[in-house]
């Protein structure tokens, strides 16, 4: 038998590109690629931003700001995952938790994505600009730690502080547009959330540890190694610290303390969840966080309700 030799043939096979998708699997997979099926980044940005839409209206705000935000966190947070899996193509294939994600897996291509970031950031602007113009301005600044977030993975180990940076910045638009200013308390707020996002995310961080480390991207998890279940304990007291310096300034009644006595309980609980460092047991505790900022708000809410 001949045996070809020739350089042509020592190549790797190319594999065939993949079939077009029928408009529903594309349109499923633009769902997953804006993780449509997974609420809890979704209701991780709104709680804040609920936070700090009650505070500002001294109780329920008025119907159309709400569906104005609430509307906007959906888009904004939608968007913020397209192009985070954008900037993420190089790293996700090599994870076990991401490789199968859209773009990761070549089922959604690249320019799709950023078409796709570009639409629901222009719906998101479109319900801003009925706010006042203090409120568009801080929009303008909102959408560029959104679209530049997922770069820092690459160059710092601090991602998930500007996530935190990004996933607040909300609270001051909230209080911009029912205030028509930022008060101090709205930074105290904003603050708390920072350090907040910060300490949920290094949890979503030590799930993906031993991959990232591989793959040669950064994080809070790999940054605090060893010391990091102190260095969230240190976090999540930082975060409780503002939400009562919050709870202070705002002269909020019994039940926003009884709130957050019920979300300091829920934080204690992801230290026992979490004191081996199991994958899986890290990832419960991020999901976890969704119910620590529902206790926050229902006190909150209460508060001011019986006020």
């Amino acid at each position: 038998m001949t045996v070809d030799t020739s350089p042509a043939a020592q190549r790797p096979a190319i594999d065939p590109a993949p079939a077009p998708l029928h408009w529903r699997e594309r349109l499923r997979e633009y769902a997953r690629l804006t993780r449509a099926d997974r609420p809890i980044g979704w209701l991780l940005l709104l709680w804040p931003t609920w936070w700090a839409l009650w505070l500002a209206s001294d109780g329920m705000p008025a119907p159309w700001v709400l569906f104005v935000f609430t509307a906007g966190v959906w888009l904004t947070r939608a968007a913020g995952c397209v192009i985070n899996d954008y900037a993420d193509r190089w790293l996700d294939p090599h994870v076990e938790r991401t490789r199968d994600r859209p773009l990761a897996s070549g089922r959604v291509s690249g320019r799709e994505a950023l078409w796709l970031f570009v639409v629901l950031m222009l719906a998101a602007f479109a319900l801003v600009l009925t706010m006042n113009r203090l409120t568009v301005l801080l929009s303008v600044v909102g959408a560029l730690l959104a679209a530049s977030y997922p770069y820092l993975k690459r160059y710092t180990h601090l991602p998930q502080v500007y996530l935190g940076l990004a996933f607040g910045w909300g609270i001051p638009m909230a209080f911009a547009a029912i205030q028509g200013h930022v008060p101090a308390i709205a930074w105290v707020l904003y603050a708390a959330n920072i350090l907040w996002a910060t300490a949920y995310d290094t949890w979503y961080a030590m799930v993906d540890r031993e991959d990232d480390l591989r793959a040669g991207s950064k994080s809070t998890a790999i940054l605090f190694g060893r010391h990091d279940l102190l260095i969230q304990g240190v976090l999540y007291a930082a975060m409780l610290a503002c939400l009562a310096l919050v709870g202070h300034l705002a002269a909020l009644g019994p039940a926003y303390w009884l709130g957050w006595a019920v979300a300091a309980m829920l934080v204690a609980w992801e230290f026992v969840l979490t004191r081996h460092r199991d994958r899986e047991a890290c990832f419960r505790a991020f999901l976890h966080n969704h119910w620590v900022g529902m206790a926050v708000f229902a006190g909150l809410a209460l508060a001011l309700a019986l006020d």
